[in-house]
């Protein structure tokens, strides 16, 4: 990975994972181009800032939630593009079970900023 990819996929992260924390809708979708797609952890495709807000606002609303991020891989795809993929670790503070997903991100550049246009969680559990 490119140290410019690494510094835009890394400050991308710390302002999810500090979004994430307070369910913070607003902030969590703003770091979400205008035209994105968002599959989360339910079968629904959710579009736009206003539809990834829509989902983390229907997110239940744990006391303490944290998200670290492992395994991270970036790629500079183009001068204006990058792909992420990484593993995440949910920690809910024993509201549920911890969870553990792979997460895709596509990453553009929009408006002169650097925004998730792509967002993906899959099972880390094999599936066939």
């Amino acid at each position: 990975m490119s140290s410019e990819a690494d510094a835009i996929v890394s400050a991308i992260i710390a302002k999810w994972c500090a979004g994430f924390a307070t369910l913070d809708a607003a902030a969590l979708s703003s770091l979400y181009a205008k035209s994105a797609f968002f599959f989360g952890s339910n079968p629904r495709l959710y579009r736009g800032r206003d539809g990834v807000a829509d989902y983390f606002n229907g997110l239940p609303r744990w006391r303490r939630p944290s998200a670290v991020f492992s395994e991270v891989n970036a790629a500079q795809a183009g001068p204006d593009l990058i792909n992420m993929g990484a593993t995440i670790s949910f920690d809910l503070a024993g509201e549920r079970d911890n969870l553990v997903v792979k997460m895709s991100w596509v990453i553009m550049r929009e408006d002169g900023d650097w925004k998730i246009v792509n967002h993906h969680v899959s099972s880390r559990v094999p599936m066939i």
